[in-house]
């Protein structure tokens, strides 16, 4: 995996994918210092377009694309937040789109792809499955397939977070992501490598929901029988050859794996000190800060909130428990 071109194609799509993906904010948290010891900032992902980091890398995608393929329309796979990236990104560029989604997914998730104008088709199973079903559709009609993560074009715009924090704090110490299919962490990892050397990148799993982890602990992508889990967003396989596989090995510097329990109680965290209602995802990034804190203190560490959180009654499920 060649670090430095995906450098380049970060960085090219952080000139390129404004205004339509805004920079978000990274803003200090003094109740979230003060408890863990470190100087904590939040990376505001859940105020991206969408509310998701996702459209970044659907941005990208579909802006690389060459006329006749915008016209055809794209494939896409997706448990809600990749979608509905991916629905609006080829609303702007006026390219079609047909979203394949587990039948389990959130209704809430679902019925926003479809008010974004994408084409919905539902599948049985995982994550994984519909990934599956997905590239082979894509595949029998000859349109192109935006994978949630086994794509550099879309690693590449997820990057561009890690652009943005290199800017915006570059004496951080460490960046905490929560991983599913490990494109967000490859990307930020990739331009931090270059931006900030010093910052380690830390993936974040839930216990229930753990297949990237397992498989770099395995040196090889392993298939795991998943749970549920408060973090929907990161749940799900890892396709067999995914790009995202070697990115995360090389990047990768500590793990932490977090309860339910954990997750529930970071989510009630930002909560109660920052006002905002984050998705299962965001609670596991915070969860693994406040399990790695002490490895930090008096250190500067970002946290990526990467989700908003549309699904009320699941969040005030956790909140409350």
């Amino acid at each position: 995996m060649n670090l430095d071109s995906l450098f380049d194609a970060i960085a090219a799509a952080h000139r390129a994918i404004r205004p339509q993906a805004p920079v978000t904010p990274l803003e200090h948290s003094p109740a979230l210092s003060a408890l863990t010891g470190c100087e904590v900032y939040l990376k505001c992902e859940h105020l991206q377009r969408t509310g998701s980091f996702k459209f970044r890398g659907a941005s990208n995608k579909l802006r690389l694309l060459d006329p006749a393929a915008r016209r055809g329309g794209v494939i896409a796979a997706s448990t809600g937040n990749h979608g509905q990236a991916v629905a609006l990104a080829g609303r702007l560029l006026g390219v079609p789109v047909t979203v394949y989604a587990p039948a389990s997914a959130a209704a809430v998730k679902l019925d926003a792809i479809r008010a974004l104008g994408a084409e919905l088709k539902l599948v049985d199973g995982d994550a994984l499955a519909a990934e599956l079903a997905a590239g082979e559709a894509a595949r029998r009609a000859g349109l192109p397939f935006v994978s949630p993560y086994n794509d550099l074009d879309v690693v590449a715009g997820q990057g561009t977070v890690g652009m943005e924090l290199a800017e915006q704090c570059p004496e951080l110490d460490a960046v905490f992501v929560s991983v599913g299919g490990g494109g967000l962490i490859s990307g930020i990892g990739t331009a931090l490598r270059r931006l900030a050397p010093n910052a380690e990148m830390v993936g974040c799993w839930p216990e229930a929901a753990a297949t990237m982890h397992a498989s770099l602990q395995a040196g090889r992508i392993v298939e795991v029988d998943e749970g549920d889990t408060l973090s929907d967003g990161t749940a799900g396989g890892v396709e067999p050859g995914a790009v995202t596989f070697e990115l995360c090995q090389a990047l990768i510097r500590h793990c932490a794996l977090l309860s339910e329990a954990d997750i529930r109680a970071a989510l009630r965290l930002l909560a109660q000190t920052e006002r905002w209602m984050t998705e299962g995802a965001a609670g596991v990034a915070l969860a693994g800060l406040l399990q790695l804190a002490p490895r930090y203190q008096g250190k500067k560490v970002a946290v990526v909130l990467c989700g908003r959180n549309i699904v009320l009654d699941k969040f005030l499920g956790a909140v409350a428990a």
